[in-house]
């Protein structure tokens, strides 16, 4: 690729995610990156190290994507795409030893808590839950005076869907004061919100299906990290376990990155807004945005985040015939512009009651929706959440 480290070094982010992994300025070579379909490559003798060998190994497409993610996450390393961010979450948790410590959030994504329930009651690890935020509580859960201290903390912040914002530095220095290896999820905030390696994890977790592609096309995850060491392991995990992407997915994500800063100003921009109005609406019981100064996490995020995202959290307040949960599914089924759907961060605003999901923790509150902001217009945003409250109350 042509953009040097010191280049990438000096750009702003918005400048970035245009640049990076761009093919080298020579004549006649193409302006974006050609998409390679080939399961295997040409080669003889002993494969060396960079070789690529075969499609499990390496495709030439998912490199400019890697290189610019690295990049973007300040990683002097390229990151490591993955087939899902669920693959992703995979291989990060390998990172784990047998029957090691894993402090996890009690509200995290319900896939990645999931995943570490199941490795839990299968002995492959043991699982603390903790509220992130409480800081005292995650102390407490990596070093505990009657059991063994953590082998990785892993955090979200914002936390999926409570939007619980953790201290990451203090956690980090703390988790890597007893030796734990510190996983960071910044898929709500990209790292053009939140840069969580420089607050002092180790590696970074992204669902790339989401703000990072941005289009909701495509499934895929993706790694980043510093550490050379903790990058092979990760990428012996997924040679190994086969989670990688293909190549037409890592295209389209590449091609999506290039807007991320435009998409991500405008979906944060109308997400304030729309917070703003609705912290004062009748049926709504509560809201959680980081951005609002009366919201719990607001002073942390303020100090650690360049923003405060796109996603709203609401509960919604039962009105006559419905209790909470009913009133929610009710707003749901009234809006127009907004899409009843799951998932988040594409150009689309998309709007869902959480509790839905059989996974999501039951600590969630049943009448809470959350909200993905995407980049229509904030107007009509609140015209069509308007409509659809006037026809919740008749």
């Amino acid at each position: 690729m042509s953009l040097s480290e010191q280049m990438a070094a000096s750009l702003k982010a918005d400048s970035l995610v245009v640049a990076a992994g761009r093919p080298p300025r020579e004549h006649d070579q193409p302006v974006n990156p050609p998409l390679v379909l080939s399961s295997t490559f040409y080669g003889t003798g002993p494969l060396a190290d960079g070789d690529r060998g075969y499609g499990r190994y390496s495709n030439p497409t998912w490199d400019p994507f890697e290189e610019a993610l690295g990049q973007l996450e300040g990683s002097e390393l390229p990151g490591l795409l993955y087939a899902s961010g669920l693959a992703a979450v995979s291989s990060a948790l390998s990172l784990v030893p047998a029957g090691g410590v894993l402090v996890m959030p009690s509200h995290s994504y319900a896939g990645s808590l999931v995943m570490a329930t199941e490795l839990h009651e299968k002995g492959f690890l043991q699982l603390r839950t903790v509220d992130i935020a409480d800081t005292n509580a995650v102390l407490a859960a990596l070093a505990p005076a009657d059991d063994a201290p953590a082998a990785m903390l892993w955090l979200e912040s914002p936390t999926n869907p409570m939007l619980g914002i953790a201290d990451i530095t203090v956690l980090a220095a703390a988790a890597h004061d007893v030796g734990a290896t510190v996983v960071t999820d910044n898929t709500f905030s990209t790292p053009l919100v939140q840069q969580p390696l420089a607050l002092g994890s180790d590696v970074v977790l992204h669902s790339v299906t989401k703000y990072l592609a941005g289009h909701s096309d495509v499934v895929l995850g993706a790694l980043v990290t510093s550490n050379p060491e903790l990058r092979a392991a990760l990428l012996h995990h997924r040679i190994i376990h086969g989670g990688i992407a293909g190549p037409f997915e890592a295209w389209l994500a590449l091609r999506g990155l290039r807007t991320l800063a435009l998409r991500v100003e405008r979906s944060q921009a109308s997400a304030a807004e729309l917070a703003r109005r609705l912290q004062d609406h009748p049926l709504v019981e509560s809201i959680r945005y980081p951005g609002l100064p009366s919201d719990p996490g607001h002073t942390r995020a303020r100090a650690q985040m360049k923003g405060f995202g796109a996603i709203v959290c609401i509960q919604v307040a039962p009105v006559a015939g419905l209790d909470g949960a009913a009133a929610a599914d009710a707003l749901v089924s009234a809006v127009d512009l907004w899409l009843p759907a799951t998932s988040l961060g594409g150009v689309e605003s998309l709007i869902e009651r959480r509790r839905r999901h059989v996974a999501e923790p039951t600590s969630v509150p049943a009448n809470l929706v959350r909200l993905s902001v995407g980049i229509e217009n904030v107007e009509d945003l609140w015209a069509d959440l308007e409509q659809a409250f006037t026809a919740l109350s008749r």
